[in-house]
């Protein structure tokens, strides 16, 4: 059984999983999950149902193993084109205004993701013309940045509806365990949590659609920064002792323990967001070796890893392969535990064929400066000028050390309970609770966190108690 879960290629049918109920948990997709938040496909949480994200056609057949193609190289692009004049952010806003105007054609109350970066800003523009009853919504999810303030501005100039969430990781997670139930499958993405907040904050207030800027960095590009390269520099796949997390400079240094674990790492899985557990600390949490066919999951990307024609297209490889079953799956997912519907504009064919095909590269990302999106820029610009959100958008923020200080004592219930298949769990958490308030470690706590409920509701060897 399979489920397609490419937004560019439809709305993923999750019906057939009915068939699936009762079926057991796949232990090795919970160890990728504790090692890189996500399930890497073609596999999933549950034994025997599989699913085909962006990069895998959907007609495969899973009678062998699928094959992973990435579907936007850089040499199918169209290059720089001088001296053509071309009104293309015209063309752009036209064709993003009609992907829009599909994307949210069932929804009555469409409301957007506006986190007041450039896809989330360029998307309100067109949404202001194509579907003016959109409601934009602003996650505010820690202390380090506050991008309310510009997301409203953005939203108020539009004349469009503009409220705003707080993160409080405690109701986060208490709305997550109301629908965790409901959820055909799991990802531990880092913004799932505050996904969930804002999807039943949604549902609440009436709407039943909610359009998420994600799909655009696939086709059009995103160039490796000096920190990037540092860290997949620093990505060597060795096994520290765990006592160097113990020394007195490190542990309750975040980037030191960032950087750390970051050695003991594969390339490809330092593109994927946050800190993780290591394989040693993986198989002491199953109490068996698991980690080593975790890893070797990764196989399947290998062939088209090392194919890419720069460091460049490999990122953009491997952020389709993080995205395929974390970004777009932790909305797909929440969606459908709450009734709502979820639309991927940028996933538009039209819209996407006509970027990846017609664009000129150096309208996608500046050669000399490495910017990203430049026509995006353009496109803000016309109608905004400078944004400080779209010249310089930080991450994504979660108050994980919030969520570890609130709800310490019932994930620790959970562990209990879910001894059967994760027995170093407990000791885990009562080891580390000191050091929670340090991000690195609240972080894996996270992973428990999201993990150990959805393994006692799908589980019927744990207590349910």
């Amino acid at each position: 059984m399979h489920v397609n879960m490419s937004p560019y290629h439809g709305k993923p049918d999750f019906s057939r999983l009915d068939a699936a109920a009762g079926a057991d948990i796949d232990l090795i997709s919970v160890a990728d999950i504790l090692r890189n938040s996500v399930v890497f496909a073609p596999h999933s949480t549950l034994e025997g149902v599989k699913q085909l994200p962006v990069g895998f056609a959907p007609q495969q057949t899973l009678e062998r193993t699928p094959e992973f193609k990435f579907d936007f190289r850089h040499d199918g692009q169209s290059s720089a084109v001088r001296g053509e004049q071309q009104d293309w952010v015209g063309t752009y806003h036209r064709l993003l205004c009609e992907a829009t105007a599909r994307a949210c054609a069932d929804m009555t109350s469409p409301w957007l993701l506006q986190s007041g970066g450039k896809d989330s800003t360029t998307l309100a523009i067109a949404l202001a013309e194509s579907r003016p009853d959109t409601t934009c919504i602003t996650y505010l999810g820690g202390t380090e940045e506050n991008e309310v303030a510009s997301a409203a501005h953005v939203a108020r100039k539009l004349g469009l509806r503009h409220e705003q969430l707080v993160c409080d990781p405690g109701r986060a997670y208490d709305r997550y365990l109301a629908v965790l139930g409901r959820m055909p499958l799991l990802s531990a993405d880092f913004a799932l949590l505050s996904y969930v907040d804002l999807a039943t904050e949604i549902a609440s207030k009436g709407g039943d659609g909610i359009l998420d800027g994600l799909g655009s960095d696939n086709y059009f590009g995103t160039p490796v920064k000096l920190q990037q390269r540092i860290l997949f520099w620093l990505a060597r796949g060795i096994r520290l002792p765990p006592y160097v997390f113990d020394l007195p400079l490190v542990r309750r240094n975040f980037k030191l323990c960032y950087a750390l674990s970051t050695l003991q790492m594969r390339a490809v899985e330092r593109v994927f967001p946050g800190s993780r557990f290591s394989d040693q600390e993986v198989d002491e949490l199953f109490g068996r070796p698991v980690s080593a066919e975790s890893r070797d999951r990764l196989s399947i990307f290998e062939s088209e890893l090392a194919s890419a024609s720069s460091l460049d297209e490999w990122r953009d490889i491997s952020l389709s392969i993080a995205a395929a079953t974390g970004g777009f799956a932790k909305g797909i997912y929440t969606a459908n535990a709450l009734s709502l519907q979820v639309a991927f504009p940028f996933c538009d064919r039209q819209f996407r064929e006509w970027v990846y095909d017609q664009v000129p590269r150096d309208k996608k990302v500046d050669p000399a400066t490495k910017v990203s999106k430049v026509l995006v820029r353009e496109h803000i610009a016309k109608h905004f000028g400078d944004l400080p959100y779209v010249a310089r958008k930080g991450s994504f923020r979660f108050n994980l050390c919030g969520l570890a200080s609130q709800r310490f004592d019932k994930v620790h219930g959970f562990a209990q309970q879910a001894a059967d298949v994760l027995p170093g769990a407990v000791g885990w958490l009562e080891r580390n609770r000191s050091r929670l308030d340090n991000k690195f470690h609240a972080s894996r706590f996270y992973l428990l966190a999201i993990v150990l409920p959805w393994i006692l509701e799908h589980s019927p060897e744990s207590a349910k108690a």
